[in-house]
């Protein structure tokens, strides 16, 4: 059988597998790109979803951006990390982190306004590391370091020191316009980092429908405003703080590798056991 990720990148290998293998069975990997723009507009894309036996979506919001003869066909395989160790965090201030690369896709104008919301509260800092794919989004990152004391642009870092990064961070902000399953965003839940969000499919269908710390896609004064609130409820047992990093613990097990292996091998068997509709 053949697992292919990306319906409009592997179409070709897609098609030409059908072609060549008409009885074996392939299931296709769909991506933020995929779900959330290729398969309106693309015929590539649309001919993967036609041709595949089944669809394996990152979050639970995926199937629903699927017409519905196809959702039958659809599973919810969530990616998975490794856990990390939660730190100490230091109580006198809230370290904010952003990781991704300055892209549209990951709204980071709205982040730029939010920091200089931000400027007079100089207990809350905003840290973010990614390079600048974007060269507008490059020069207007460095702009807002200037103007903000309080955010701070790092470039891009390794893997190792970003995941560091993330143990050490009081929150992660993840801000993103479009998303299949963010992985920085299941680093910081296995970090024991609770997550503040943009409220799209992608993110709602990693975190779930009741999270608290979800924010309007590129409202930057209600970014402002949940950091300033888990800044002051810093010290609280119940406060909104607190309360996320519960949250993110409830969900961790979705993550671990053991589950998705587990719903990877039981895709698989599903589809050996089944026969391809039409084969001799």
């Amino acid at each position: 059988m053949l697992l292919a990720l990306h319906a409009r990148r592997s179409a070709s290998s897609i098609a030409a597998w059908r072609q060549v293998h008409p009885a074996r069975r392939q299931a296709v990997i769909l991506t933020a790109t995929d779900l959330y723009r290729d398969i309106d507009c693309d015929p590539a894309a649309q001919s993967s979803l036609r041709l595949a036996d089944a669809l394996a979506v990152r979050q639970e919001r995926g199937p629903s951006a699927l017409a519905g003869d196809l959702r039958a066909r659809v599973r919810v395989t969530f990616q998975s990390t490794t856990s990390r160790q939660r730190l100490p965090k230091a109580a006198d201030t809230l370290r904010a982190l952003i990781v991704g690369h300055l892209r549209d896709e990951k709204a980071p104008e709205a982040r730029f306004a939010a920091a200089r919301l931000l400027a007079g509260h100089h207990d809350i800092g905003i840290d973010h590391a990614g390079d600048a794919l974007d060269p507008r989004l490059g020069q207007a990152a460095p702009a807002t370091m200037a103007a903000c004391a309080n955010h701070r642009w790092l470039g891009g870092q390794p893997y190792a020191a970003t995941r560091r990064r993330i143990q050490r961070a009081h929150l992660l902000v993840h801000a993103s316009r479009i998303e299949a399953g963010a992985h920085v965003v299941m680093e910081a839940v296995c970090s024991g980092t609770p997550v503040i969000a943009s409220a799209i499919d992608g993110i709602i269908g990693m975190r779930g429908g009741d999270f608290a710390g979800y924010f309007a896609c590129g409202d930057a004064a209600a970014l402002a405003t949940l950091l300033v609130r888990c800044r002051a409820s810093q010290r609280q047992a119940d406060g909104l703080l607190a309360q996320l990093a519960a949250q993110c613990r409830q969900r961790a097990r979705l993550f671990a590798p053991a589950a998705e292996r587990s719903a990877v091998r039981q895709l698989v068997a599903e589809l050996l056991a089944r026969p391809v509709e039409g084969a001799a």
